[in-house]
């Protein structure tokens, strides 16, 4: 089986996916990896460091000639791929309702592309979750883009000219992003609480020592969805939230929004008129920017200051931590591939279940039922 690594060509991308780890993994298997040059610059991964881990180095025309499989970090554009083989198959992070045009690209192309992100929250498929992997970076590195831009130090410090009080954090949406967004706040002194629409996320918020901010007692809750992702909330709870969220706020420094529904915008957490109730100087780091923002007026790839509030909208948080984030999501796909490895066949057989769940086109056509709906 050959494999072909991309060099990533999106706007601010400076992950790659696949490391001089994986390669030694990939051949271990039986398979020839090639790279494109340069595909880990941003990364700090010298094209050496591939050679020196067996990996073919080279343009992507070489690159791609011939090969079953295409690892990407973002979905390629299709006319690049010329030369793959017949029903190759391109894996990467591929945006699939957004992107859809490119998708449909993939399936005229004759390829076979596999969608990272639409991975099944099962057991099994765990280690090969890229949405865990990069959003647990992003949580992190969502708190100290915070602390960058706040004016004020985190934890309390008592001095003999007097204390400074610690800094008030609160999370909003605890999956993996706002888990480790609690972790690193605590980590760094700052008082933290938290909320989301799911119940099951208290004891969670608790064991990281957090404040768990929860509406109590209103019918109609609908935030626990499939695979454990958040759905829509009802009408009456959205209107308890945001009274509730109000009146939180206006008392906190730093907030950080993770709230990202699959499919869908994100959902408004913050409107203009909390932000007018937030202390001049607090900050607001919004994770969910790029698919519609849960903070009104915040603005993909700026900080803007609104009422005196720092928003902070950066693109692609992940990618900022390009080394380690590159790491994890190239595990990731070692770890997809290599589950399903065919010794006799020489290359990965998927099963149904998560076959299924991640395969976009097949044959020439567009196949996933979410896409076809």
């Amino acid at each position: 089986m050959k494999i072909a690594v991309l060099k990533e060509n999106a706007d601010g991308e400076r992950r790659v996916a696949a490391t001089p780890e994986t390669v030694k993994k990939y051949i271990a298997l039986g398979a020839e990896v090639r790279v494109e040059t340069g595909a880990g610059d941003p990364a700090s991964i010298a094209d050496a460091d591939y050679e020196a881990a067996g990996a073919l180095v080279g343009e992507r025309t070489a690159v791609v000639a011939g090969a079953d499989a295409i690892l990407a970090v973002q979905g390629p554009d299709a006319k690049s791929l010329k030369g793959a083989a017949d029903g190759a198959w391109v894996i990467g992070a591929l945006d699939p309702f957004r992107e859809g045009a490119r998708v449909k690209s993939y399936a005229d192309a004759g390829l076979e592309a596999l969608a990272m992100e639409w991975m099944p929250r099962i057991t099994r498929a765990q280690s090969m979750d890229i949405l865990s992997s990069q959003a647990n970076l992003a949580g992190y590195k969502a708190v100290l883009d915070a602390a960058s831009e706040y004016g004020r130090a985190f934890p309390m410090m008592m001095t003999a000219a007097g204390t400074v009080a610690a800094a008030k954090l609160f999370v909003m949406g605890v999956g993996v992003a706002g888990l480790q967004a609690i972790a690193t706040g605590r980590r760094l002194g700052a008082q933290v609480s938290a909320t989301d629409v799911r119940s099951a996320t208290k004891e969670q918020i608790l064991s990281l020592g957090a404040k768990p901010i929860f509406v109590e007692n209103v019918a109609g809750i609908e935030g626990e969805g499939a695979g454990g992702y958040a759905t829509e909330m009802s009408d009456e709870y959205k209107a308890a939230q945001a009274a509730l969220v109000s009146s939180h706020i206006a008392k906190q420094d730093i907030v950080i929004t993770t709230a990202l529904i699959p499919g869908k915008p994100a959902p408004r957490l913050i409107s203009d008129a909390q932000l007018q109730t937030m202390r001049p100087g607090s900050v607001i780091v919004d994770l969910a920017v790029e698919q519609g923002g849960n903070v009104e007026g915040s603005v993909a790839g700026e900080v803007t200051v609104i009422h005196g509030v720092k928003v902070v909208g950066h693109r692609n948080v992940a990618s900022r931590l390009a080394a380690d984030s590159s790491a994890l999501f190239s595990r990731n796909l070692y770890n997809f591939l290599s589950a399903f490895w065919d010794k006799e066949a020489g290359k990965p057989v998927l099963d149904e279940e998560i076959g299924n769940a991640v395969r976009l086109t097949q044959g020439g056509k567009v196949v996933h039922e979410r896409l076809l709906s």
